[in-house]
């Protein structure tokens, strides 16, 4: 362990650790929105064993990044799932907490952050392996996970965080939600298989098709919400 750390590429790990706080807000958001139903005393637990499954995915995404975004259509599908876990955010719980055992709300709050963050992550992991190239072939891996595990703090605070703020002002769940949709639809004129029939999308257009991702999820988001209120009222009169 000693012997790591002397060698280690310690430009790398200010590097990835750079590109985690500046790629890594979205992710503090995702963990924050996953976790807010969550009782207060389950909500730590819930963000740390988010983020801890977070990191592993994209320690192994970080192996083979390169290879994951050549795959025709995968940001189409990300984008997809995206879009669903945006919309799904914005729409009240069915029951409350007295009816749901506290560790299938854990597991359902870590599932939602863990697939938010495979499909977000695309990109980001080509940014941390590329800051990692530059150290010994043998270190880059431990370099990777060295440099996150250092991040994992600021996730947490951040999240933490915008959990506070959304106590405080509930419109941040529609932020939030729409950042998600934001995040969507540039995955979506990224993909392989668009750019090769569409070319590489211009400033404007790539613009255009996140605001309108960002849209999207919120109008579909309250909109169902909506329902599904009104459907509890007439239920339950």
């Amino acid at each position: 362990m000693i012997e790591f750390i002397e060698t280690l590429h310690w430009a790398g790990v200010f590097q990835i650790i750079l590109i985690d706080i500046l790629l890594g807000g979205d992710n503090a958001v995702v963990i924050a929105l996953a976790c807010r139903n969550l009782p207060r005393a389950q909500r730590m637990q819930g963000i740390l064993w988010g983020t801890a499954g977070a990191i592993v995915l994209r320690v192994a995404l970080i192996a083979f990044a390169l290879t994951l975004l050549s795959i025709p259509f995968l940001k189409v599908v990300g984008a997809l799932l995206l879009l669903w876990i945006g919309v799904k955010l914005l729409l009240p719980e069915e029951g409350g907490h007295d009816k749901v055992a506290g560790n299938v709300s854990v597991l359902a709050a870590v599932k939602t952050i863990i697939i938010a963050d495979f499909v977000m992550s695309l990109d980001n992991v080509i940014a941390i392996a590329g800051a990692a190239q530059g150290a010994h072939p043998d270190h880059q891996i431990g370099l990777v996970i060295f440099g996150l595990l250092v991040s994992v703090p600021i996730i947490v605070w951040g999240s933490t965080l915008v959990l506070k703020l959304i106590d405080r002002y509930p419109l941040v769940v529609t932020f939030g939600a729409g950042l998600l949709g934001w995040i969507a639809g540039g995955m979506l004129v990224s993909d392989v298989i668009v750019a090769e029939h569409l070319g590489t999308p211009s400033t404007a257009v790539k613009l255009a098709v996140e605001i309108a991702g960002a849209l999207l999820v919120v109008v579909v988001g309250r909109w169902l919400a909506g329902r599904r209120t009104a459907g509890a009222g007439r239920t339950a009169g």
